[in-house]
C-alpha cells in the first residue's frame, strides 16, 4: 500500500528522558503544545531581531514567520520538522537597497519587498530543479569550504552595521557592551533550555539594567512605555505592498543560494539527528522554503529561512515531531494579531539592540568557521586556501560589482565570487600551501 502524503502521527505514551520522539510521532497534547511554545521562544529573539535591524514591522513578521512554517508543512507532507523565521542573510542588502538609517521604520519597505519576492521565486525554482534531479549538483557547486566562507561572510559584512548602529554616543556605546555581556553571561554560566536562549535572555537582562540606569537614574534616552499602554490587544498586521525594482531585485535574487547553502546544511544535520534519510525531501524543502519568502514579501514581511535555533531545541529534548511545529506556528500566528505585543517589541533600546546585534553577528561568521571545523576543510590545499581567503575579503569589505543595470553587494559578489572560484579552481591537482 502507498504511503500516505501526511504520517500518521502515532503517540508515544509519555516522554522519556533520552527516547526519541520521530517525526511521524507524537506525545500527548498537552506536552506538545509545551514543546510548541518553546519553539516559539527559541525563535523568537531572532525572527524579531532580524526586521528591527532592517526597519520592518516585527510583529507582521512574527505573523509571516508562522504562515510560512505552516506553508512549509503542507509542502513536505509533514516530513521535515523545521521552523522558518526571519533570515538575516537578507539584512545587509535590504539596508543597502533602502537607505535605511537604522533607527524606527524603513519608509522604503515596498523597495525591499521587491527583492525579497524575486530571491523567494528563484529558490522556488532551485527547488524545483532538485526535486527532478536531486542535490548532487548544488553538494558539486558548494562544497563545505564554500558554504562556510558565505557563511562567514553574512555576519562579517553586516559587522559594520552593528557598530555604527552603537556609536551615535558614549552611553550608547556602553549600553552596548553591557548587552554583550549579558547575552555572554547567559551563554558561559547558564544551564539547560536557559543557555539555549542565550540572546532572549540576555537581551531581556540588559533591558532591565537600561530601564534602571535611564527611566530610574535618569542617564541617557528613557524608555517611553506609553506605546505599550496605548496599544490594543488585539487587531489586524499592518500589511505592506511591494514595489518591483528591477535594481533592488537583482541585488537580493542571489540571497536564494545562500538560502539553499543554509537549508541544505540544515535538512542534514536533522537527517543525523533522527536517523532518517530526508534526502528525498529536499526539493520540497527549498521549495516550500522559496514560495514561503514569496508568501512573506507579499505581505511586507521579511525573508523567511529553516531556523538553526528550533534544531537546537529539537537536538536536547531529542522531541523531532512535526507536529510540534504546527503548534508553534498557531501560536504565533495568534502573537501577530496583538499590537500590543508588537508595541513592547518597539520600546526595546536602540543600544541594546545594538549590542545584541554585535553578538549575533559574530556568532554568524563563526558559524562559517564551524562548518570547515566539522567538515574539516583542508586549508593545506591551495584551492581551499584561495578560495575562502578571497571570499572572506570580498565580502568583509563590501566589495561591489555593477554590469548595466545589473549590480551586486558585498555578500553577492562574495558568494558568486567562491562558487566560480572554486569551480575554475577545483580541477587542478592539489598543491602545498602558500607561502
Amino acid at each position: 500500500m502507498a504511503d500516505s502524503y501526511f504520517p500518521r502521527w502515532r503517540q508515544q505514551p509519555d516522554a522519556v528522558e533520552g527516547r526519541i520522539v520521530g517525526t511521524d510521532e507524537r506525545l500527548a497534547w498537552p506536552q506538545m503544545f509545551a514543546m510548541g511554545i518553546q519553539h516559539v521562544v527559541a525563535m523568537f529573539g531572532s525572527t524579531v531581531l532580524a526586521p528591527l535591524l532592517m526597519g520592518f514591522d516585527p510583529n507582521l513578521c512574527i505573523f509571516m514567520s508562522g504562515i510560512g512554517t505552516l506553508l512549509f508543512f503542507v509542502l513536505v507532507g509533514g516530513r521535515v520538522p523545521s521552523y522558518l523565521g526571519s533570515s538575516f542573510a537578507f539584512i545587509g542588502l535590504v539596508i543597502a537597497v533602502t537607505g535605511y538609517g537604522g533607527h524606527g521604520p524603513n519608509p522604503n519597505i515596498p523597495v525591499a519587498l521587491g527583492g525579497i519576492i524575486a530571491c523567494g521565486a528563484v529558490y522556488a525554482v532551485i527547488g524545483l530543479i532538485v526535486s527532478a534531479v536531486g542535490t548532487r549538483w548544488i553538494e558539486t557547486l558548494m562544497p563545505p569550504v564554500v558554504t562556510g566562507a558565505i557563511v562567514c561572510v553574512i555576519g562579517l559584512n553586516l559587522a559594520p552595521i552593528a557598530v555604527r548602529g552603537v556609536s551615535s554616543s558614549n552611553f550608547d556605546s556602553w549600553m552596548a557592551l553591557v548587552t554583550v555581556l549579558c547575552v555572554g553571561a547567559v551563554a558561559v554560566f547558564a544551564r539547560g533550555m536557559l543557555q539555549r536562549l542565550l540572546i532572549l535572555v540576555g537581551l531581556l537582562m540588559a533591558y532591565v539594567i537600561y530601564a534602571i540606569v535611564t527611566n530610574g537614574l535618569g542617564m541617557g534616552k528613557p524608555i517611553d512605555f506609553s506605546i505599550v499602554a496605548n496599544a490594543a490587544w488585539f487587531g489586524m498586521p499592518h500589511f505592506t505592498a511591494p514595489v518591483f525594482n528591477m535594481q533592488a531585485m537583482t541585488l537580493l535574487a542571489p540571497i536564494a543560494v545562500i538560502l539553499v547553502a543554509e537549508n541544505l546544511g540544515h535538512i542534514k544535520a536533522v537527517s543525523a539527528m533522527t536517523g532518517q534519510n530526508l534526502d528525498r525531501y529536499i526539493g520540497r524543502a527549498f521549495l516550500g522554503d522559496g514560495l514561503a519568502t514569496v508568501v512573506s514579501g507579499f505581505a511586507g514581511g521579511t525573508g523567511v529561512t529553516t531556523y538553526a535555533e528550533n534544531i537546537g531545541v529539537m537536538a536536547v529534548t531529542k522531541i523531532y515531531s512535526t507536529l510540534v511545529f504546527v503548534i508553534a506556528a498557531v501560536i504565533a500566528l495568534v502573537l501577530g494579531f496583538s499590537p500590543k505585543f508588537g508595541a513592547v517589541i518597539q520600546t526595546i533600546p536602540g543600544p541594546v539592540l545594538g549590542g545584541v546585534s554585535i553578538v549575533v553577528f559574530g556568532l554568524i561568521a563563526v558559524t562559517g568557521a564551524r562548518i570547515w571545523v566539522v567538515n574539516k576543510v583542508d586549508f593545506s590545499d591551495n584551492r581551499n586556501l584561495i578560495v575562502a581567503a578571497v571570499t572572506l575579503v570580498l565580502g568583509a569589505g563590501d566589495f561591489s560589482l555593477k554590469l548595466g543595470g545589473f549590480g551586486l553587494g558585498g555578500i553577492g559578489t562574495a558568494t558568486f565570487g567562491a562558487i566560480i572560484l572554486y569551480a575554475l579552481l577545483r580541477r587542478k591537482p592539489a598543491q602545498g600551501p602558500v607561502a
